[in-house]
C-alpha cells in the first residue's frame, strides 16, 4: 500500500471542497450580505450570514475563483455555523495568523479540514485567495456589531 503524503492529503481535501463545496447558495431572507473580490487574481465571493442573538445560524456563499479561494469559503462557512460573533472574529484572527506562517493551535478550529490550508502560507501570492472569504466574514461580523450598538 502506498503512503499518502500530508501535502497530497491536503490537496485532496482542498479539491474536494472546491468540487463539492459546502453551503454554496443563497439565504433568502434576513441575511447580512458581503461582496468582496480579489482583483489580483479575479476571485469573487458573496457571503451571506444569518445571525440571531449574536450567533451564526446559517452561512452560505456564491463565488468564482481558484480552488483555494472557493475551498476556503466552503470550509469557513462550515466552521462558523453555531459560533458567536466574538468566536467568529477569534477564528478570523487565528486563520489570518496561520496564513502569515505563524504557529497556531489547530485544535481551536471547529473544522479540521481548515488545516489543509496551512501550506498556502508558503505561497504568498495565494494567501489573498485563501483569506478572501475570511475577510468577508470579518467585515460581516463588524457590520453586525455596529448595527447592534
Amino acid at each position: 500500500m502506498l503512503a499518502m503524503s500530508l501535502d497530497d492529503l491536503y490537496r485532496r481535501v482542498i479539491l474536494e471542497h472546491y468540487q463539492k463545496p459546502k453551503n454554496r447558495g443563497r439565504i433568502e431572507d434576513g441575511a447580512i450580505t458581503i461582496d468582496l473580490n480579489n482583483p489580483t487574481c479575479g476571485d469573487k465571493i458573496s457571503l451571506q450570514m444569518r445571525i440571531e442573538d449574536g450567533r451564526v445560524q446559517d452561512a452560505k456563499f456564491l463565488g468564482e475563483g481558484c480552488s483555494i479561494s472557493l475551498a476556503s469559503a466552503s470550509m469557513m462557512t462550515e466552521a462558523v455555523k453555531g459560533l458567536t460573533v466574538e468566536e467568529s472574529l477569534e477564528l478570523v484572527d487565528l486563520f489570518s495568523r496561520m496564513m502569515q506562517g505563524e504557529e497556531v493551535d489547530l485544535d481551536k478550529f471547529p473544522l479540521e479540514d481548515i488545516e489543509a490550508l496551512t501550506g498556502v502560507a508558503k505561497f504568498p501570492a495565494r494567501i489573498k485567495c485563501a483569506t478572501l472569504a475570511w475577510k468577508a466574514l470579518e467585515k460581516g461580523m463588524n457590520e453586525y456589531r455596529e448595527s447592534k450598538s
